[in-house]
């Protein structure tokens, strides 16, 4: 170790001894602070001080994230545990709002901070020997981390607007929500199947579960307040590689139609070719697209990079004509809020979710299925045993490590108006055209 080093080292401990010395005398409430220092200090094998704060502070957001299912075993169960939690935190006062001005985050100094720390440590976020002071540290970076895990907000450690939302929620509302959902996951105890996927709508992501454990979950887009994902029960029968779109009748008449006075191009630039009845395809100049009524034609995009379901299509039996499939629009998945189809769902890193519904289904390893993919060519997949899948509206929800999650009440169902934070849900979108969302651009 050089003397530079060793030096900073010890100054570092002479520093927090001094500062905890000084705390303890001078307050006699910060008992708990010290002991978290001196924890520190006499930790063995640790780092320098910062690294120890950083490593605590980055671990307690992944802490949140296991491999425990929503309706994994025992689900009821950790519920009413999380409701017996919260009543008695409901009982003792429930916690404090906390009332800034201004951002809050690593580095800043403010009394509100002192408030977020009593709320994060009342909601288990945050250990108590944290102590309370207005100093926005790696503790409380961590707790607000590990707070925003939980709530399904961006772990950036930052209280911006809809984190503050979040925890500004009160802690008996938070039971209701808790109460509410019980109901819905006692409707769904049996058996789910050895193998199905669930799609938690307000959660935005999808599960894939099989033997009670989660091999991966999928971010989602789901359908906006006006063109909700239905809930349902069904099972996946079917992948398509490199699916055709076909247009719906509305979207032609709506939009295509006008796309085309506009710019006759529109077809051919985005491989939409017309077919008519007996199969055969039609030219797009012998159409009078000024005429009043769309031709009864079908207007089918061909497989590829922009087709409007990408890659892959992922069949299920249903009355609603929803399916999960692809999209050449990634970006989107990095978007909070991600309620914006027509009913429809969007899989992100869907080709993991097929390979995983394909492994049993002979002939179609990862490899195989790539080299499909890139030939080009329209190919169903029926799947050897169709696999059930679950669409879902869970807001509120605990898994036997009692990890509590909550997420927003984007279809306004569980009652409260204070649970659909992100506010812009409420306002009614013009109806637009069912699948609108899909129309290649």
């Amino acid at each position: 170790m050089s003397r530079k080093i060793a030096s900073d080292v010890f100054s570092r401990r002479a520093f927090l001894r001094s500062a905890a010395t000084f705390g303890a005398t001078a307050l006699a409430g910060t008992a708990a602070a010290q002991s978290a220092l001196d924890d520190i200090i006499n930790a063995p094998r640790r780092g320098s001080w910062d690294d120890q704060f950083d490593a605590k502070a980055s671990r307690t957001a992944t802490a949140v994230v296991s491999n425990n299912p929503i309706f994994g075993p025992g689900a009821a169960g950790s519920i009413q545990q999380a409701i017996m939690d919260y009543q008695n935190i409901v009982a003792s006062g429930g916690w404090p709002t906390v009332n800034t001005s201004i951002k809050l985050e690593l580095g800043v100094s403010d009394p509100s901070v002192q408030q977020l720390r009593q709320r994060l440590i009342i909601s288990g976020d945050l250990p108590r020997s944290a102590g309370l002071s207005d100093a926005f540290d790696s503790y409380v970076d961590g707790a607000v981390k590990r707070f925003q895990a939980r709530h399904g907000l961006p772990s950036d450690g930052v209280i911006g607007e809809y984190t503050l939302k979040a925890v500004n929620v009160p802690a008996d509302t938070r039971l209701g929500q808790l109460q509410t959902n019980l109901i819905r996951i006692q409707a769904m105890s049996g058996d789910l199947g050895r193998r199905y996927v669930m799609v938690n709508i307000p959660a935005a992501y999808i599960e894939a579960v099989e033997n009670g454990r989660v091999v991966s979950r999928h971010t989602a887009i789901v359908g906006k307040i006006d063109r909700q994902s239905p809930v349902l029960n069904s099972k996946i029968y079917e992948v398509i590689l490199n699916p055709y779109w076909t247009a719906p009748r509305s979207i032609v008449q709506k939009d295509i139609m006008p796309l085309m006075r506009k710019d006759p191009t529109y077809l051919e630039r985005n491989a939409i070719r017309l077919i008519d009845g007996k199969g055969n395809e039609v030219a797009p100049e012998t159409i009078d697209w000024n005429a009043e009524k769309a031709p009864d034609l079908m207007f089918r995009q061909d497989p590829g990079k922009i087709n409007a379901m990408s890659s892959t299509k992922i069949n299920f039996h249903n009355e609603h004509a929803v399916y999960m499939h692809d999209t050449p629009q990634q970006g989107l998945f990095n978007k909070l809020m991600r309620f914006e189809s027509s009913g429809c769902v969007r899989v992100q890193n869907v080709r993991d979710l097929s390979t995983w519904l394909l492994k049993e289904t002979p002939g179609w390893s990862r490899q195989q299925m790539e080299a499909t993919i890139r030939a080009g060519q329209n190919t169903p997949i029926r799947l050897a045993e169709e696999v059930p899948v679950y669409f879902v509206y869970i807001t509120a929800w605990s898994a036997k490590d009692r990890v509590v999650q909550f997420r927003d009440d984007i279809y306004q169902k569980d009652g409260v108006a204070e649970l659909a934070l992100q506010t812009n849900y409420g306002v009614e979108q013009p109806a637009g055209a069912i699948d609108q969302d899909l129309l290649p651009q």
